[in-house]
């Protein structure tokens, strides 16, 4: 069986989209005859924004992992490892002038992150690994977009080697970029860093089709090596799930909610909706910002919200089977059509009617029409927004399910997108 490396700084007990889209590519790689070998970092050693014991369980015996120590550069930020930020700093308050400072150390002294403490540990293992079980094929996965800089170093040691790149968003050209505050030169380093990878790379894979025009722009002349494979579901998650009856109207955000959210229009569109006397619960399940809080409060009876903390996978999907209307946001940013969150394609394997306020014309609004699985509206559009929470209340009133386009919603299954992943190693020449 041929063997592929995976670098990927994101692995189990980390939780998130980025984990659990490589999970489910190992996990189905062998039967396309692939054999994944993984290599990522000692948890011992990694900073994670969020931890998730439970996709631990979902590693096979079979697949190979190795893990390496690290240089943890965060501990700059003079924050204990529960309160590294996240990538669009959910629980920072950018009026301090202590967090104004860590993220400027972050954005000028790190380049591209801080997670490159790692590199020169994984450099090492993945060339041992190379020379000791002739491998042929690696691919790194990205954010942290460090982690391409390993493949990179690769690729000059062993030209030989074919290297895939996978990156799942922007790296210069990312929604929170400026809330580093990098300096020209800084700015020039990264992008260098950026266009070297893009260019020196044999294939890149993107999630969506503006992440792939997006990075075409940068290098003219690089997308016929560029390859769309976005996230999705593994349908085992889905399996024998049963909704919970609740008896009312359940409105349900799932994920971080940062202040690069706007969901200001929805809330006001919201309150609207209530105040035409129709019965509703709205969930929040994951982390929130405190002035994301602060705003939804402000606007929405308290009586109506319900704030439940970070939570697993497993008890993550179990809350979107159980909600009737699922709320995805996609941040209000100039690359932001390009944006499809990994938590996108699990709502629609749901089978639950969803509600994106987002760009006209972006691609997790096209995806979510495509399947017949929602409907997408722009942030300020509250006379749409309105008049799709009363549909969807109508439906569910009535006992009806979303009409998913089952045929497409498959085709985003974790074993259909590995054979695209399949298709996209054995085309390198």
């Amino acid at each position: 069986m041929n063997k592929v490396l995976i670098i990927t700084y994101y692995w189990p007990p980390s939780g998130g989209a980025g984990v659990q889209r490589w999970l489910r590519f190992s996990k189905y790689l062998p039967q396309f005859g692939w054999e994944p070998v993984i290599l990522t970092i000692n948890p011992a050693y990694a900073t994670y924004p969020a931890l998730d014991s439970s996709l631990q369980r979902e590693v096979s015996d079979s697949i190979e992992v190795h893990m390496t120590k690290a240089i943890d550069w965060f501990r700059f930020y003079n924050r204990k490892k529960s309160d590294i930020p996240t990538a669009g700093f959910a629980k920072t308050n950018d009026n301090t002038i202590k967090e104004k400072l860590s993220r400027f150390i972050r954005g000028n002294f790190f380049i591209p992150d801080p997670r490159r403490g790692w590199n020169k540990f994984a450099f090492k293992k993945a060339c041992e690994l190379i020379e000791s079980s002739g491998i042929k094929y690696i691919i790194s996965t990205s954010p942290p977009h460090s982690t391409q800089l390993i493949g990179l170093k690769l690729k000059k040691k062993y030209p030989e080697i074919k290297w895939i790149a996978d990156l799942r968003d922007p790296w210069t050209d990312i929604y929170y970029y400026k809330q580093f505050y990098p300096t020209p030169i800084a700015k020039k380093i990264d992008a260098a860093l950026e266009k070297k990878v893009l260019k020196t790379a044999d294939r890149i894979i993107s999630v969506g089709k503006s992440l792939k025009s997006h990075f075409t722009e940068k290098i003219p002349g690089i997308e016929n090596k560029i390859e769309v494979i976005t996230n999705g579901f593994d349908e085992n998650d889905f399996a024998g799930l049963s909704d919970t009856v609740t008896g009312i109207f359940t409105i349900s955000y799932i994920g971080t909610l940062s202040d690069s959210y706007p969901i200001s229009g929805f809330l006001d569109a919201l309150l609207e909706f209530d105040q035409k006397g129709n019965n509703f619960n709205l969930k929040f399940i994951g982390t929130v910002s405190s002035t994301q809080k602060d705003l939804i409060l402000s606007k929405i009876p308290k009586s109506l919200i319900e704030f439940i903390p970070y939570s697993d996978h497993k008890k993550a999907i179990k809350y979107m089977s159980d909600s009737d209307l699922l709320l995805l946001i996609i941040p209000d940013h100039q690359s932001n059509k390009s944006i499809i969150t990994g938590k996108l394609f699990e709502y629609i394997a749901s089978k639950k009617a969803v509600i994106c306020l987002g760009p006209e014309g972006g691609d997790a609004g096209d995806i979510l029409t495509s399947c017949n699985a929602g409907k997408s509206f722009y942030y300020t559009d509250k006379p749409g927004i309105i008049s799709y929470l009363e549909e969807c209340l109508k439906k569910w009133e009535s006992g009806v399910n979303n009409l998913t386009q089952d045929d497409l919603v498959q085709s985003y299954s974790g074993k259909s997108l590995t054979a695209k992943l399949v298709q996209v190693i054995q085309q390198i020449k």
